[in-house]
């Protein structure tokens, strides 16, 4: 990993006190839907995030929510805390993407996606591995406002770009510029944060999932083939569709399941 990037990393504010007061809340077996709205009621950008994402059309509750208790009580503590997370992460990170050829809110956009689909999907494999997979997939491209901001810094966002626009493999042209792919920046930079090691080893090879330690191989796997659907420089495309649900069904999975959520989630857009 180039020393700019670590460096980045190692000079990352700590999380807030809101979002470390959820993890508690989330950690803790004995807590309630209300110690989490509790937890969040205090952070206005936090709450807005939450009540945005409530409604959007992503999530299908058909009616406008406009009460943190309400948003909490659809989503479950799980979701709640990913949406809290992520976007509180993105705001620490002062995204800018324009070397991926996005802009930030359809960066967020595409990490509620990937998050979506992923949750659709393995909820129909095996329910318990779907709310880690979850926050995981939420979570999964943070390295790349970090890359970005690398190729900015070194001058190089024009011809990186040229490459992003067409490319299949992201993660090789990552690797070409910065010695590193998305994956392996995301875990080191919730590693910094103190997350747990599955959490950190599941994301880090999502790049590489081959090279996964056997535990947590199938969420690296899972977090590929959802990323290979919804890239961040064509997300939902034919091209991308075929790759993901190809390495799917390689990988041993009904692929069928998988494409009918691709499926749902598009008739959302």
């Amino acid at each position: 990993m180039k020393s700019s990037i670590i460096n980045s990393i190692k000079s990352l504010p700590p999380l807030s006190k809101t979002i470390l007061d959820i993890n508690k809340v989330y950690a803790n077996e004995n807590s309630s839907i209300h110690d989490l709205v509790k937890a969040i009621e205090g952070d206005p950008m936090i709450v807005a995030n939450l009540l945005k994402a409530a409604n959007s059309p992503l999530y299908f509750f058909g009616k406008e929510i406009r009460s943190v208790a309400h948003a909490v009580s659809l989503f479950g503590m799980g979701m709640t805390r990913s949406i809290a997370l992520g976007n509180s992460v993105r705001k620490l990170l002062n995204v800018d993407m324009q070397p991926y050829g996005i802009t930030p809110d359809r960066f967020a956009e595409i990490s509620h996606l990937q998050a979506t689909l992923i949750l659709s999907w393995y909820k129909q494999v095996d329910r318990e591995k779907a709310d880690k997979l979850y926050l995981a997939a939420f979570l999964q491209e943070t390295g790349k406002i970090l890359i970005s901001s690398d190729i900015i810094q070194e001058g190089e966002t024009t011809s990186f770009f040229s490459e992003i626009e067409t490319s299949n493999n992201l993660a090789m042209v990552e690797k070409s510029y910065v010695d590193v792919t998305t994956s392996e920046v995301t875990a080191a930079v919730f590693e910094h944060w103190g997350f747990d090691q599955e959490f950190i080893e599941m994301i880090k090879y999502a790049d590489n999932p081959s090279a996964a330690p056997k535990e947590v191989q199938e969420y690296s796997m899972a977090l590929h083939i959802v990323k290979a659907i919804i890239p961040v420089n064509k997300p939902f495309s034919e091209v991308s569709i075929n790759i993901g649900v190809t390495q799917a069904a390689k990988a041993g999975y009904n692929h069928k399941i998988l494409e009918n959520s691709v499926n749902d989630l598009m008739a959302t857009l």
